[in-house]
């Protein structure tokens, strides 16, 4: 029985008319529509002809996370006066309930996206609602872009919605061809706002990790709300782990129960925080309450300000979760959950004046996630640099090419990008490249270990794989029943997949027509939002986010079931399983104990805990990590032990063996390496180097120490000053003797002794003059005006020859005795520079500084006389020194 009061007290209704007006006349729309109003549950029922008007019709509607959708087909079933598996059904990964009646399907992003690699036409759909598009997941992005290509090239009766309570209405209209943007501006009830940030300064977050003062002051203000408001409390933290902590500071708190919903929850916790309470409820949530669901009795709710997204760290090679300031979108989504039944309130744990300052939507994951799983479906569906897709934001080139890079790796993509056969079964998978590698390449025998690192696992499980799988066995909660059946899931799909490769082998041709992607057994769909590749809750592996693997590394084997000397044998034991699994899956990061951390086949190092199994061990594997405040390396978060032939097997085509021929430690080091990846596994000296090689290094060592390794004389050191005064005055030919321009011309001046030369001593021997030499412009001639244009010495008149200094290429000195200077009106020039004459006293110290002499004969000379004669009696001080002989001798000698 419909419960038409239910329906007609949604806001939304009044915008139906227009949204199936302008799906009639477009075929597409966006539908703006405060939370509350309906949009989730009455526009599907409407476009479906449920409702008893209109056209009867099939409608698949996407949510970005599994708990989201579950909730939405209740609720409609609910209203339709049903159980869900009637006419409303929903999918997620591993279950589905729906039958041949079901008319509305709610689905994840994930699974509509591997039903549209499947059945590009999606055959027997009408209408496609893409709810919640504002969160920008990954999943959802490539969903509408597909459904888009779909609509343009092969059904052009698709009807596409994409609704939302906030979010880019006028760049999704673009999007989907101009399409007509319809509000609804529901009855809201009206949401004050309470400004509640700490009393003190906190530390912003880093990685995963939050500071503990504020988790403290959410815990406060939850009790101040508690007091001050009526009605059940929604609170707003980034991830599991702060709700289990803030549920830990709240304790008991006597009238009001406290709930924990997230990804990860029971189901019967799930349906509790979805049921009105007998008594008061603190509900601690992660972001999967900001949308789709309804949580009655709220009015008020208590906003942390944090939440997780995805990122990668490419100077690592690790992609995880990081807790970043939630988006304006995200706060207004958060406020009005507390308005949605009665006027309500929101707690805001930051300063009004840093409102402004939030980003105003969340970061789209195309620009910061791992694409490895992205560029995978791309070439499946035919678009491998997915240039010809109707995306919001493009996929930056520098991650796809990593991501291009992996799947070449494993053997998913071919050199130009296009998909291969086996690219195509790691889609139907529905988990990340990597871990469908693993799984493939072990026949199955991992999917255990696979299940537990396609979901972030309870924290509580450790940093070892394999006691975490024994943990997962045994665990009687949610995650471990959510396990189990992904357990069941991955096992038919390997043996499916497994039967359709010995089935291509022997009739390629049968195989080659088979329509492109696709999957099949249960429901599976990426893994999206939801314990996924790029979620909110969950990544690829790990506690609290894990990582989804470099962007980029390569794999090893590539095909069939692993063999005896790395991979998975019968009566193996959960460790070497557990080992060779991550090792296939992340390749790059098998790490060999070194110095007190382990150093990864990537290059990156990373520390385990004191109080960890996998520390000390010689080899291990990380399969997730993340980078703590003020360390330089990663912190393993998962990881199993492996053995040298595990690492070798696995990382193979990283292995390397070869001469290197490098400047170290201030010589040049000849030496034949064998490596996997950055890990030195042999090492031997060598003699025999080869002389190009060798002379690279020393290039190499001339550029990192300078060109004082070679020998430089007084004579060599006054021509290069001499050649940079001249390049700098004059210019052309004369050549320019910086460290950078030698450099570039090295082969003109330092050869042959380059040639002939082998290690740090033999640039010693080097004469730096005589090769310097060999840049004066001797085919032009001017190299013989070199002594004309910048002399070494100049004859002052006294008749000495005093030495110039060109060590300032701008303006070069000449420091001589005052009384040899007597006579000179003129500075003395060269090339047309007057030199800085630096007239010194009869101790040789300066006592003047001058570059205009008669200047100084006729303003400066009287007072250094005045200061100077009475020290220096025995040498000549005329009063007027323009007149007086030039001499370098004292009176007594003048005057015999």
């Amino acid at each position: 029985m419909i419960r038409y009061d239910a329906l007609e007290s949604l806001p939304v209704r009044e915008a139906l008319p227009g949204l199936t007006r302008a799906l009639d006349e477009c075929g597409t729309t966006v539908l703006v529509a405060p939370p509350g109003t309906g949009k989730t549950t009455l526009v599907p029922l409407a476009l479906a002809g449920l409702l008893g008007e209109g056209p009867e019709r099939r409608v698949v509607v996407a949510e970005p996370r599994r708990i989201a959708a579950r909730a939405a087909a209740r609720r409609m079933a609910w209203l339709l006066g049903e159980k869900p598996g009637g006419q409303v059904g929903f999918a997620v990964r591993g279950e589905r309930v729906a039958g041949r009646h079901t008319r509305v399907e709610v689905v994840t992003t994930g699974v509509l996206l591997q039903r549209v690699q499947r059945d590009p036409e999606l055959s027997g759909v009408d209408v496609v609602v893409l709810d919640e598009c504002h969160e920008r997941h990954l999943d959802a992005d490539t969903t509408a872009a597909f459904l888009w290509d779909v609509r343009e090239t092969l059904r052009p009766d698709l009807r596409l919605v994409a609704a939302s309570a906030t979010t880019d209405a006028d760049g999704w209209a673009r999007l989907l061809g101009d399409a007509p943007v319809i509000e609804a501006h529901g009855a809201a009830h009206p949401v004050e706002v309470v400004w509640a940030p700490p009393a003190r300064a906190v530390r912003p977050p880093h990685g995963l990790r939050v500071d503990p003062a504020l988790l403290a002051h959410v815990a406060s203000v939850v009790r101040r709300a508690l007091a001050e408001r009526d009605g059940d409390v929604l609170v707003f933290l980034p991830g599991v782990g702060e709700i289990a902590r803030v549920a830990g500071l709240l304790g008991d708190l006597g009238e009001a129960e406290v709930l924990q919903v997230h990804g990860r929850a029971p189901a019967a916790v799930q349906d509790a925080v979805l049921s009105p309470g007998e008594r008061r409820r603190v509900v601690l949530a992660t972001s999967v309450a900001e949308s789709s669901l309804t949580v009655p009795g709220v009015r008020v709710v208590v906003d942390s300000g944090l939440a997780r997204e995805p990122r990668v760290d490419h100077a690592r090679g690790l992609s995880a979760l990081t807790t970043v300031r939630a988006s304006q979108a995200a706060a207004r989504q958060r406020a009005g959950r507390a308005g949605r039944e009665a006027p309500g309130a929101v707690y805001r744990c930051w300063a009004e004046a840093e409102d402004g300052r939030l980003p105003r939507f969340p970061a789209p994951e195309i620009k910061v996630a791992d694409l490895t799983g992205f560029a995978l479906q791309a070439a499946c569906w035919g678009d491998p640099d997915a240039s010809g897709l109707a995306l919001l934001d493009a996929p930056p080139a520098g991650a796809m090419a990593a991501a291009r890079e992996a799947l070449l790796a494993v053997g998913a993509v071919d050199a130009a990008g296009r998909a291969t056969e086996r690219g195509r079964s790691l889609v139907r998978l529905g988990v990340h490249p990597r871990l469908g590698r693993a799984l493939m390449d072990t026949g199955g025998a991992g999917a255990e270990v696979v299940a537990l690192l396609s979901e972030e696992a309870p924290r509580e499980y450790g940093d070892d794989l394999a006691g975490a799988l024994r943990a997962a066995r045994r665990g009687g909660d949610a995650y471990g029943s959510r396990w189990r059946s992904e357990v069941r899931r991955l096992r038919a799909l390997a043996s499916e997949e497994v039967s359709r490769r010995d089935a291509g082998a022997s009739g390629r041709e049968a195989g080659a027509s088979r329509l492109q992607g696709g999957t099949s057994g249960p429901e599976g769909g990426t893994s999206g939002p939801e314990g996924g590749t790029a979620g909110p809750e969950g990544g690829t592996a790990g506690p609290e986010g894990g990582t989804s693997g470099p962007e980029g590394g390569t794999a090893g084997p590539e095909g069939g079931t692993a063999g005896p000397e790395g991979g998975v044998r019968a009566g193996d034991g959960d460790d070497r399983v557990a080992g060779v699994v991550a090792a296939l899956a992340f390749p790059e990061r098998v790490a060999r104990w070194d110095g007190g951390s382990y150093l990864m086949a990537s290059g990156t190092r990373a520390e385990v805990g004191d109080g960890s199994a996998l520390r000390g061990a010689p080899w291990i594997v990380v399969a997730a990590a993340d980078r703590p405040v003020g360390s330089r390396h990663a912190r393993v978060r998962l990881g199993a032990v492996i053995d040298e032939d595990v690492a070798r097997w696995a990382a193979g085509a990283l292995l390397e063996e070869g001469e290197e021929v490098r400047w170290a430690d201030g010589d040049v080091v000849a030496r034949r390496v064998e490596r996997l990846g950055a890990i030195e596994l042999a090492v031997r000296p060598y003699d025999d180097a080869d002389p190009e090689l060798v002379r690279e290094a020393l290039l190499d060592g001339l550029r990192r120490e300078g060109f004082g390794l070679l020998r430089w004389s007084r004579e060599a050191e006054v021509l290069r000053q001499r050649l940079a005064f001249l390049h700098r005055r004059v210019g052309a030919p004369w050549p320019d003797v910086s460290d950078e321009a030698l450099h570039a011309r090295v082969a003109e001046w330092l050869e042959p002794e380059l040639s002939r030369a082998r290690r740090r001593a033999d640039l010693e021997r080097i004469d730096a003059g005589q090769a310097l030499a060999r840049l004066l412009p001797w085919a032009s001639g001017e190299a013989a005006r070199l002594d004309e244009l910048a002399p070494e010495r100049i004859t002052v008149p006294s008749g000495s020859s005093v030495r110039i200094d060109y060590s300032d290429p701008q303006q070069p000195v000449l420091a001589v005795k005052l009384q040899e200077m007597f006579g000179l009106h003129e500075s003395p020039r060269v090339a047309g520079v007057p030199l800085l004459v630096h007239l010194l006293s009869p101790a040789g110290r300066p006592a003047a500084v001058t570059a205009d002499l008669a200047s100084f004969w006729r303003d400066g000379y009287k007072g250094v006389r005045a200061e100077l004669r009475g020290r220096y009696p025995k040498h000549p001080w005329p009063e007027d020194p323009a007149t007086a002989e030039p001499t370098r001798h004292t009176n007594a000698r003048l005057r015999r």
